[in-house]
C-alpha cells in the first residue's frame, strides 16, 4: 500500500461542529477517521482550519455547481476565535494519541514510520489575521500552510466563486495587507497557497512570494471548466516556481459538465493527474482530496477508499515510483523546498 499524505481536508470543521464524534473509532459518516486513514493508508496530510459564517457552512462548503451566489466576508473576530477553537481541537486530537501535529518533514516522516497520522496545520482563509502578532502566534502553534482566501473577499484578496462554467479571472488582486502578509509568510517559511484565490491574485502572489507556492487542491481548467480550477498558464508558472498542485477529488471540479455527482469514474481523475504530470512534470503533482469538504466520487467513498485510486492509476501505467511521488514525496520534497529554501 502506498503512503498518502493529502493537501487538503476539512476534517477538524467536521469535528468542530460535531464534539460528540470519537476520531478514533470509525464514524459513521464523513470522510476521515482513525480507523479509515489507517485502512486506506492516509499517513498524513494538511488540516484546514476554516471558519465557516456565524451559522455554520458545513453544507455550504459541498456547493451545488448550478449558479451558486458568491459568499461575503465575515467577521474577523469570529474567524479568530474559530480558528483558535481548532488549534485547541488538534493539540486534544493529539494528546488523545489520534495524531501528531507536524511542523516538518521530518516531523511527518518520523509520523508516518511511527504509524501516527501526521497533521501540518493550514489556515484556509486569512480572516483571522486580525494583527500582524496573530501570524507569529499561529505559527508557533504550528501554522505552516495558509492559502490567504477562500471562495469570498477578504482584508486580504479576493476568493474565486463557485458557479459553473466560471474563470478565475474575476475581481481585484491583492490588497496592501493581503502582499504584507505574503512577506510575513515568506519570513515564516508558511507555505503559501492559492486555491480559492482569483486570478489578479494568483499572479500578485507569485511574482510577490519568494518562495515555491502551492494550490493544495485544484484541478484542471481545460478538463472541467471551474473557476477553482487552474488554466494552462497558472499550472506552467506554478511548475516554473517548483511549486506543486493537489489534485481535488470533487466531482464539481473534475468533471466536464461540472456536475456534482459522485458517479463520476475513476478514471477522470486519472485524466487529470495524467494532465497535470504531462504539464508541470511529476515531481510538481499531488493529492489535495477535499475530505470531508466536497462530494467525492462514490467509488473512492472516503479516506479506506484511496488504494482504489492508486490501483486506477497503476492500470493506466504508472509506476512504483512516480506512485510514490504523487501520493507522497513530492509533498515533503515540496515542505523542505519552502522551509529549508
Amino acid at each position: 500500500m502506498h503512503p498518502v499524505f493529502d493537501g487538503h481536508n476539512d476534517t477538524l470543521l467536521v469535528l468542530l461542529e460535531h464534539p460528540d464524534r470519537d476520531f478514533g473509532q470509525r464514524l459513521g459518516d464523513g470522510h476521515v477517521d482513525v480507523v479509515r486513514a489507517r485502512e486506506g493508508g492516509l499517513a498524513g496530510g494538511l488540516f484546514a482550519m476554516f471558519s465557516p459564517d456565524r451559522d455554520g457552512m458545513s453544507g455550504a462548503r459541498n456547493p451545488k455547481t448550478e449558479d451558486v451566489a458568491p459568499f461575503g466576508p465575515i467577521d474577523a473576530g469570529h474567524a479568530l476565535r474559530t480558528t483558535l477553537r481548532m488549534v485547541a481541537l488538534l493539540r486534544r486530537l493529539e494528546a488523545a494519541g489520534h495524531l501528531r501535529i507536524c511542523a516538518s518533514a521530518d516531523d511527518v516522516e518520523a509520523a508516518m514510520a511511527d504509524g501516527v497520522l501526521a497533521a501540518v496545520p493550514h489556515l484556509e482563509g486569512a480572516e483571522a489575521i486580525v494583527d500582524p502578532d496573530v501570524l507569529d502566534v499561529l505559527h508557533a502553534l504550528g501554522l505552516r500552510s495558509l492559502g490567504p482566501v477562500w471562495s469570498r473577499p477578504n482584508a486580504f484578496a479576493t476568493g474565486v466563486p463557485f458557479a459553473f462554467p466560471g474563470s478565475p479571472d474575476v475581481g481585484p488582486g491583492l490588497t496592501a495587507a493581503g502582499r504584507d502578509l505574503v512577506d510575513a509568510c515568506d519570513r515564516l517559511r508558511i507555505v503559501l497557497d492559492v486555491s480559492h484565490l482569483n486570478e489578479a491574485g494568483f499572479w500578485e502572489l507569485l511574482d510577490r512570494s519568494e518562495r515555491p507556492v502551492v494550490a493544495s487542491h485544484s484541478n484542471v481548467h481545460a478538463l472541467s471548466a471551474s473557476p477553482r480550477n487552474l488554466t494552462d498558464a497558472q499550472l506552467d508558472a506554478l511548475a516554473e516556481r517548483d511549486g506543486l498542485v493537489g489534485l481535488n477529488f470533487a466531482c464539481g471540479f473534475l468533471r466536464e459538465d461540472g456536475r456534482d455527482d459522485p458517479d463520476t469514474p475513476l478514471v477522470t481523475l486519472v485524466r487529470h493527474l495524467d494532465a497535470l504530470v504531462e504539464r508541470m512534470g511529476e515531481d510538481r503533482v499531488g493529492l489535495g482530496s477535499d475530505f470531508d469538504g466536497a462530494t467525492l466520487p462514490g467509488e473512492i467513498g472516503d479516506a479506506a477508499g484511496l488504494p482504489r485510486l492508486v490501483a486506477a492509476l497503476r492500470q493506466n501505467g504508472w509506476d512504483t515510483p512516480l506512485l510514490d511521488k504523487v501520493t507522497h514525496r513530492n509533498w515533503l520534497a515540496l515542505l523542505r523546498r519552502v522551509q529549508e529554501g
